[in-house]
């Protein structure tokens, strides 16, 4: 039995509505890859994933092998893809080749030891060559591509090669066009190479969210959505290119998360008295505050300490004093009728009014990547209407 302190809901209805939208800006027969990694962007791998298979997304993208495991336990009897895009434990490629798990291969070891596990346990290795076209990250080079290529041919029977693909660095900005714009030349130069070579490759993908929106000329047969899906654009200039052109600038996305906690215990303050550790917080006049049981232990950063705001009986109340490990107090003096108990919005809607994960981040100086990946797996996700 557990009890924790706080909760976050995930909305089914948002991300049917994200779905809807993605889909309309993709090509028809374009495989729709659902990105969970960083525990499904915080918003919990094993309900999102359900989620998604209950609106047909059978493909997933995650960061490792250890997150391939996860969504492997998830699928249970239901069939659906798994691509590992980064890190396979050398302990765990014989796993993913077993359970016939999709991995890139952006080294040549990589490529080789994956044949000889193939070898080993009669099963193919189900790959897709990442390509160096300019980020300097991870991905092979022209080179190394040719002795990649020399080597499956070789060895046929243990490798299919399901895609070919690259990343671009940072294709939610116009100020990284031009890098783009020479990573978009390397990537054709280099499949129209490898499409001499081999013959039926399945896959060529080179675009995440934001690539789909701003490089759609390079979505090719498989779209790794990622941030969208959750309800938020890469970035708010995205956004702006997007609705620039249209009537109304409403946002079509809805974000699926909420955070919610509730008030552990109300007081009053003097005026004239500190609240909290230290001495950053004086009460100006009489103040009635709530304790709230979350603070920088459970993923809310200390550096919303005095400027964080979270919502109490429909009504936008400030941080007062430290974000502790454990607790929060707020100001509810304009909250006349709370009471202990009584919900706080921590992220997400009440009544009215919102706290969003952008202006939430702003005041912490997190991208909303960052602040969601944050949130501890620990926290229980309960999927709501």
């Amino acid at each position: 039995m557990t009890w924790h302190t706080s909760k976050i809901e995930i909305s089914r209805s948002a991300y049917l509505n994200n779905l809807k939208f993605i889909q309309s800006q993709l090509p028809e027969n374009v495989k729709f890859s659902s990105v969970v990694k960083g525990n499904a962007y915080g918003h919990g791998i094993q309900p999102f994933v359900n989620i998604a298979l209950e609106n047909n997304i059978n493909h997933f993208s995650v960061f490792s092998s250890e997150e391939a495991f996860q969504v492997y336990q998830v699928l249970g009897q239901r069939k659906a893809d798994i691509m590992i895009m980064g890190m396979v434990a050398d302990e765990a490629l014989e796993w993913v080749i077993s359970n016939e798990i999709q991995f890139y291969i952006f080294d040549i070891e990589r490529l080789f030891q994956a044949i000889n596990i193939a070898k080993k346990v009669g099963k193919p290795a189900l790959i897709h060559l990442e390509l160096e076209t300019g980020m300097n990250r991870t991905g092979l080079t022209n080179q190394d591509l040719s002795e990649a290529l020399n080597a499956i041919k070789k060895n046929d029977i243990y490798v299919k090669v399901f895609g070919a693909c690259t990343h671009f660095a940072g294709a939610e900005s116009i100020s990284n066009y031009v890098r783009i714009e020479r990573q978009k030349f390397r990537y054709i130069e280099m499949c129209s190479f490898l499409q001499d070579e081999l013959r039926d490759v399945r896959y060529f993908h080179a675009c995440c969210s934001a690539g789909i929106m701003r490089y759609p000329e390079m979505i090719g047969d498989l779209a790794r959505i990622g941030i969208m899906q959750y309800g938020f654009w890469p970035s708010y200039e995205t956004f702006i290119e997007y609705s620039s052109d249209k009537l109304i600038k409403t946002d079509p996305l809805k974000r699926i998360i909420s955070w919610k906690t509730s008030i552990m215990d109300i007081k009053n303050v003097k005026r004239g008295e500190y609240i909290g550790y230290g001495s950053i917080y004086l009460a100006s006049k009489d103040l009635k505050i709530a304790l709230v049981p979350v603070g920088y232990g459970y993923g809310y950063s200390r550096s919303l300490s005095n400027v964080g705001r979270v919502l109490v009986g429909g009504k936008r109340v400030a941080i007062t004093g430290r974000v502790n490990m454990n607790l929060i107090v707020v100001d509810i003096t304009d909250v006349p009728n709370a009471r202990k108990g009584d919900e706080v919005v921590l992220i997400g809607k009440q009544g009215d009014l919102e706290i969003s994960v952008a202006s939430f981040g702003d005041a912490s100086n997190q991208i909303n990547y960052e602040l969601l990946t944050r949130l501890p797996e620990s926290l229980p996700r309960i999927i709501v209407g």
